[in-house]
């Protein structure tokens, strides 16, 4: 085996003390080419980045569709193995193929769920998140993505008009969101017991009957109950919260309370000035789930429906939903960020370095994460790239699509519309059809190419459902939907 030996002298400025002369230091055998990854390939770049100008290029993004398993495997059999393959085979078996089996959430065309359109500036700096391997756990490794970060969640929380002191971190979506924000109010209202003498209780935290199904798992996660709230119309209001209390034994096990500004299915907003009150009548914590909805505070048509989210205790808004960013960023925002670090901050002896300043607040300190990417900073980059008004324009743009499409429904003799839009989700009845019709329909649209479209359900029947979030959506798409309803 090779070996090298360090003589007297000195290396690199530094003298070799005598106590380590003479050393003989056996060579490890290195395979050969390891770093054969890492090395930089011209051709491979130059295939990888037309494929994305071509992809960014389209005006229409076309929706795509499903997958056929049997097919899929066999194009794939084999794919990985020992050996390396031609960068363009791999990536013409992900065009050929696989692309066209993941629907297009940011096509215009894409009516279903909660779609996404992230802007071109947002989708070009994501890569450059990605190229430059950008991470976001602390302020001691990441400074400048933390610092940017932090500028686009003060946007966020200026919109919501929340307080200087209000901070937050990016997470992977509404559901890492609402989790860690129900974490920090239960160890909170936990801590608040230990220093009153109380006993240990199994805490309870109040929802409408439309919330998220987010919080339903997240209370599960956290070992506390739901207190469910009765609504006539989806919509939870002071009057619908004090009406479950008071026919409930157990209120002192509540200890928070969680509105919505935009229920995934219906677009409802809550009365969330209401909810902010009894909140802060019994000193629960009020949080606020704005994951589709919360952008619609850039709509001056709108501001007033989110009366009392400026006095919300967390509050999560998912800039991959109607804030135009890519997938996967929601903003969890906290109005006293120290109560999240003295929750979730991880201590272990290698991490007590990035501890050492009190005054710094690293995004591991403030949700149940540790390891992340820097999510945020497409957003940001986004955010100083296009300005504020062009995003409100694109907001008040889905708000008119939808207003047009209520106008068509209301129109047909054929369609009913079940309620009127807080947000930019139309709930419709196509009479006379059943379940089975809602499904055909979706099924015949997708294949057509014509949208993407998925039926839901309100109290208890099957229903129709418009979801208009991407400014490039046009009118004679919408008629063309609609008309095959007639």
């Amino acid at each position: 085996m090779p070996t090298v030996c360090f003589g007297h002298g000195e290396r690199k400025g530094h003298h070799v003390s005598a106590e380590v002369t003479n050393l003989v230091v056996p060579v490890p055998a290195f395979p050969p080419r390891a770093n054969r990854m890492h090395v930089f390939d011209s051709e491979m770049t130059e295939l990888m980045t037309d494929y994305v100008k071509e992809r960014l290029a389209m005006a229409d993004t076309s929706v795509d569709g499903l997958g056929d398993r049997r097919q899929l495997e066999g194009v794939m059999a084999g794919l990985i193995g020992d050996g390396p393959r031609p960068a363009k085979e791999v990536l013409d078996i992900y065009v050929d193929h696989l692309a066209e089996t993941v629907l297009s959430s940011d096509s215009p065309r894409f009516f279903a769920f909660i779609p996404a359109a992230p802007t071109k500036a947002a989708l070009l700096f994501d890569m450059v998140v990605s190229a430059a391997s950008l991470q976001g756990c602390s302020w001691l490794e990441a400074a400048g993505a933390v610092m940017a970060e932090n500028q686009a969640l003060r946007v966020l929380a200026d919109v919501a008009g929340l307080p200087e002191s209000a901070g937050g971190v990016f997470v992977s979506g509404g559901s890492a969101g609402n989790l860690s924000a129900l974490v920090v109010a239960r160890d909170t209202a936990r801590y608040r017991r230990i220093e009153a003498g109380l006993p240990e209780l199994r805490m309870r935290v109040l929802v409408s009957d439309q919330v998220h199904s987010s919080i339903k798992s997240a209370l599960n996660i956290v070992s506390m109950d739901a207190l469910v709230v009765s609504t006539l119309d989806g919509r939870m209001t002071e009057a619908n919260i004090r009406a479950a209390l008071a026919g409930n034994p157990d209120v002192g096990e509540v200890v928070a309370i969680v509105a919505t500004a935009g229920t995934t299915n219906a677009g409802i907003i809550d009365d969330l000035a209401g909810a902010a009150q009894v909140a802060k009548e019994h000193d629960w914590w009020f949080h606020v789930d704005g994951a589709y909805g919360g952008a619609g505070m850039l709509s001056k048509q709108l501001r007033h429906r989110y009366d009392g989210i400026e006095l919300a205790d967390s509050i999560v808004m998912d800039p991959h939903k109607w804030w135009f960013a890519p997938f996967d960023s929601a903003a969890l925002i906290y109005r006293q960020p120290r109560l999240a670090k003295a929750v979730h901050t991880q201590n272990a002896s290698y991490l007590d370095v990035i501890h050492e300043d009190e005054d710094d607040f690293n995004p591991s300190d403030l949700a149940y994460h540790l390891t992340r990417r820097a999510r945020g900073m497409a957003l940001w980059f986004s955010l100083a790239v296009n300005g504020l008004d062009a995003y409100r324009d694109a907001v008040d743009y889905s708000l008119a699509m939808t207003k047009y499409a209520v106008e068509l429904i209301r129109a047909s003799e054929q369609l009913e519309l079940l309620r009127e839009p807080d947000l930019s989700v139309v709930l419709f009845r196509r009479l006379g059809w059943t379940h089975a019709d809602y499904e055909a329909w979706g099924h015949r649209l997708l294949r057509d190419q014509t949208a993407f479209v998925t039926h839901s359900s309100w109290r208890g029947e099957t229903i129709g459902r418009l979801v208009f979030l991407h400014p490039g959506t046009t009118t004679a798409m919408v008629d063309e939907v609609l008309a095959t309803l007639q």
